[in-house]
């Protein structure tokens, strides 16, 4: 890209937000190491450059440290969390540990109103906190911008070096004007343009997957959820007839899910499909394991496992291509070795086997969700499939608390089916990022028909997101929540109650494993 902004990743859950945030701005983001060389920065079309927040403490022994050099490129800096911290603490300020954790919401109060980061906002604004340590004194040349009711230097600048801190995350939704503020550091300060978009990417990733290819076939787990679908159309836009793709019945799967990928995707979009119904033997080997970790191994192993046999009636093949998300790759193992704590692992990223036999294709591994969809439309992808709700890998396993059995699958398969029945048809579907049923492994006594019932819960989930990063729960009309939970009960023999999670992410995750 003709220009483009840098992050150095310490380790933060967030810093996948963040390029997400600076490309909502339609300006190119990367994420390298947090000790990439200054002189290999030095080498990119670089308009400025963000450190990331992270888990240590710059003070700590084995803290992560950039290269000083950073400061020498002659380019905007932001530092956000951690990285403001690590201004001050490379630029001759000093960082100690707050008498006072700042976890959560605060209020931010401008002090300098001609801070260029915080142009045309409000003087008060709502931001995120998630920071044990705080600056107590500024390097030379640094002032305080603003403030919270924790640290006098939750904001500051150093004018004429363009450097800027901010202690608090911008990037996160539950920042109030927080893209404000990144949109006010990339344009404003760093003077980058508009120029990145999917209809872009499309052309870079067509070259990217032909270039690695070649003439080589390429096998493509097809599951008919939003990522492996556009990643279908991706490389079968890129190499046509080189492209298979092996859809994989695992038992775990929604309803009537086998029949619409077939449909779809087979006689529809004309894509060579290849259907394997291992039901049996994924749930056969899930018997008796309730761990969730374990869960999401044994169906990683097992699915390249069927692949690996698919694939000698299929033909030979060199590549296993993936829908590996963004969210999906921070979620389970630290970028490029970076300090990050694992949250879970997916089953595209953390569950393969180590004598897999393919080398792996991941068109998507760079987007978000809302990325993905974007380009599933600039692809031609209907949009019946491009907004489907995401549905996780693991299927129904890691949405059904405890052992994994064919019936508490059927039980939970007609719940769901209900949810997205009544969500589709309140309206509500397309309104939010996700709804579905969860069973839990709790039975409860009840009455029904004047008789004791002894029979499971269902809990039903619908949150707002915009990235999968963070979520907030949904408040749904009661109306809607009593007929859903009136359905179930009444129509999924097993079930005898329902409730609703009105968790958000964090503290929980969106899917219960």
């Amino acid at each position: 890209m003709n220009e483009q902004i840098i992050i150095l990743d310490f380790g933060s859950q967030y810093t996948q937000v963040i390029a997400r945030r600076i490309r909502e701005c339609q300006v190119y983001s990367q994420i390298l190491r947090y000790d990439t060389p200054a002189t290999e920065l030095a080498k990119l079309n670089l308009k400025g450059l963000i450190l990331s927040g992270g888990p240590s403490s710059v003070y700590a022994p084995n803290a992560p440290m950039p290269d000083p050099g950073i400061f020498k490129l002659g380019v905007p800096v932001l530092g956000i969390c951690y990285g403001v911290q690590l201004l001050a603490h490379f630029l001759g300020g000093k960082v100690e540990k707050g008498l006072k954790r700042e976890y959560g919401k605060g209020t931010l109060t401008a002090k300098d109103t001609k801070c260029a980061l915080f142009a045309k906002l409000p003087k008060s604004i709502q931001v995120w906190n998630s920071h044990g340590d705080k600056l107590t004194s500024l390097p030379g040349g640094f002032k305080p911008v603003a403030t919270t009711d924790n640290s006098e230097f939750a904001a500051i600048e150093n004018r004429s070096s363009k450097f800027f801190g901010l202690q608090f995350h911008p990037e996160v939704a539950h920042t109030s004007h927080g893209r404000e503020i990144l949109s006010n550091f990339v344009h404003g300060i760093c003077g980058c343009g508009r120029s990145w978009t999917m209809r872009r990417y499309v052309d870079q990733a067509v070259e990217a997957i032909r270039a690695q290819v070649g003439q080589d076939r390429v096998i493509l787990g097809l599951s008919g959820g939003v990522d492996s679908s556009v990643a279908a159309a991706l490389l079968h836009k890129a190499i046509g007839g080189q492209l298979t793709c092996i859809f994989v019945n695992n038992g775990l799967l929604r309803a009537r899910e086998a029949d619409v990928v077939q449909e779809v995707f087979g006689r529809h979009f004309k894509i060579r499909l290849q259907y394997e119904n291992a039901a049996r033997a994924f749930l056969s080997k899930l018997k008796g394991v309730t761990d969730p970790e374990r869960k999401r191994k044994i169906i990683g192993r097992t699915f390249i496992e069927v692949f690996q046999a698919a694939t000698l009636k299929a033909g030979k093949a060199r590549f296993l291509a993936q829908g590996t998300l963004y969210p999906d790759i921070i979620e389970s193992v630290p970028i490029a070795g970076n300090p990050a704590a694992l949250i879970k692992s997916h089953h595209n990223v953390g569950g393969l086997p180590k004598n897999m036999k393919f080398q792996l294709v991941e068109p998507l591994k760079n987007l978000f969700k809302d990325e993905v969809r974007q380009l599933g439309l600039e692809l031609g992808v209907p949009r019946e499939i491009v907004y489907r709700q995401p549905f996780p890998g693991p299927g129904l396993a890691v949405r059904i608390l405890g052992e994994v059995t064919p019936a508490r699958c059927e039980i939970l398969r007609q719940a769901d089916a209900i949810v997205v029945e009544e969500m589709k048809t309140s309206g509500w579907y397309h309104k939010i990022w996700q709804s579905f049923a969860v069973l839990l492994p709790i039975r409860s006594v009840g009455v029904m028909g004047d008789e004791r019932t002894y029979d499971y819960t269902i809990a039903i989930r619908a949150v707002e997101s915009q990235d999968g990063m963070t979520a907030d729960w949904v408040k749904l009309p009661y109306p809607l929540i009593e007929r859903l939970a009136s359905r179930i009960i009444n129509e999924v023999k097993g079930v005898n109650r329902c409730v609703y999670d009105i968790t958000s992410k964090p503290p929980g995750t969106i899917e219960w494993e």
